[in-house]
């Protein structure tokens, strides 16, 4: 059986520390790569999935030491050619790691790099990663930048860390600062946009985020770090974490973010066209949050190359 083919046979799996908690159909989903999932919706279901010989719901979350049958399950025809992950792609992303212990993976994640794949896109940072690594057991995103996005991503490398910090994002223990860079001059030490956001859908397909009061509450900090002629270096905090936050409460403050694509008119953007900004000018340079023995744990970033030459060129 090649390693891209899903188990022909009834497998039986002993839930581990690492495991517990989890979800079955998320236990399901990474257990049987390839697999679509409405098959394994299908699988549980009909009772296919048995945990502890009993079935079971989707949402039923695993102890450790429980059974897990599990059935035999073929890949989807599309899933079966093992994704591919160029030279250039894998030194990138070596060289994007500032930190790695046995738990955890801290990059600083280019523009431009999704961090997971679709939308017409099959790679993203955490496939990647696995192709680079087959021998990790367990690799998942802790959190999600948007494609344009640079800046610090956490990937876990233990569920039980993914398990503590995604507690930790719901309780506001992990602190996330952005750097970005908007149109105008943004007056004023420090702003607290407090608006909620929806999420829309276009006629084209495309998906914008708009406040609106039947969205969910949203909340972003924003304080003025560096004022130029026509725009305002800001750090921004998001208390929240909803869908391009930062963005829609930007321009919804009337400072769209410089280079952002879905939010700023074209005729502010020019500006900062014109001082050579190819990209969204939002970089994720700080975060804190505590490691898994309750150490407070700091990483930054600094601006890319790409983004302070445009602060030189505004001066």
């Amino acid at each position: 059986m090649s390693t891209n083919d899903a188990p022909v046979k009834v497998q039986q799996i002993e839930v581990d520390a690492d495991q517990s908690g989890q979800r079955i159909d998320n236990f399901l989903v990474t257990r049987l790569k390839g697999v679509p999932k409405s098959a394994i919706y299908r699988m549980i279901r009909k009772g296919e999935v048995r945990v502890n010989k009993g079935r079971i719901k989707p949402e039923y979350k695993l102890e450790l030491g429980d059974t897990v049958r599990i059935p035999p399950a073929r890949t989807a025809q599309r899933d079966e050619t093992p994704l591919f992950v160029g030279d250039q792609l894998k030194i990138q992303l070596e060289a994007a790691i500032l930190f790695e212990d046995n738990g955890l993976i801290v990059l600083n994640k280019p523009s431009g790099l999704a961090v997971h794949g679709g939308s017409g896109l099959s790679l993203g940072v955490i496939e990647a990663l696995r192709v680079i690594r087959p021998q990790q057991k367990f690799l998942e995103l802790v959190h999600r930048l948007d494609r344009d996005t640079s800046g610090l991503l956490l990937v876990a490398k233990k569920r039980s860390v993914l398990r503590q910090l995604h507690d930790d994002l719901r309780e506001g223990r992990v602190e996330k600062t952005y750097l970005a860079l908007v149109y105008g001059r943004w007056n004023g030490r420090q702003h607290r946009i407090e608006a909620p956001l929806k999420k829309f859908d276009l006629a084209s397909g495309e998906r914008v985020v708009r406040v609106s009061q039947e969205g969910k509450p949203s909340l972003t900090l924003f304080e003025q770090k560096r004022l130029f002629e026509q725009a305002t270096l800001v750090e921004a905090k998001p208390v929240t974490g909803r869908t391009h936050q930062i963005r829609v409460h930007a321009q919804f403050a009337g400072h769209p973010i410089a280079g952002d694509d879905k939010y700023i008119p074209r005729e502010q953007d020019a500006l900062f066209r014109d001082k050579g900004l190819k990209r969204l000018f939002l970089h994720a340079f700080r975060i804190e949050f505590n490691d898994i023995e309750g150490k407070r744990q700091a990483f930054e970033a600094p601006l890319p190359a790409d983004l302070q030459a445009v602060l030189n060129k505004l001066q």
